[in-house]
């Protein structure tokens, strides 16, 4: 029986995470099992996700199975592009230099600011009465 040849990689962003396989085919995209087209509607959320495809030229080289869970969709569309990056550096480790001048790799660490006591939120004050 012939091996199946993927290469893995994890994305997240603020609560979001993404696993990435890529597997060499024609440049298809499933995320959670539907199209890319129908899960991403903006192409400002498409256009991040297949960025390290852009930036390595291996758009048509791979087919891309991902599931993606928590947070919204732009924060999934991230986290998508981190895992699509770090598995493209399991394939060719070259690649590295490319998308790390591209900021692909680096997490993006900024998460949602906790609410403060004595306050409506994380910087929102309760409303101030004089008299």
């Amino acid at each position: 029986m012939a091996q199946l040849v993927q290469y893995y990689g994890t994305g997240r962003r603020k609560t979001a995470v993404a696993r990435v396989f890529l597997r060499p085919g024609t440049g298809e995209v499933k995320v959670n099992g539907r199209a890319f087209e129908e899960y991403f509607v903006t192409n400002a959320q498409r256009g991040a996700a297949k960025s390290p495809l852009a930036t390595s030229e291996t758009e048509a080289t791979f087919n891309v199975v991902a599931t993606v869970s928590g947070g919204g969709v732009n924060g999934q569309a991230d986290a998508l592009k981190m895992g699509i990056a770090r598995a493209l550096m399991v394939f060719n480790g070259e690649l590295r230099k490319k998308l790390k001048a591209e900021g692909m790799i680096s997490r993006d660490s900024r998460g949602k600011e906790r609410k403060k006591y004595g306050q409506k939120g994380a910087r929102k004050r309760f409303q101030f009465s004089k008299r």
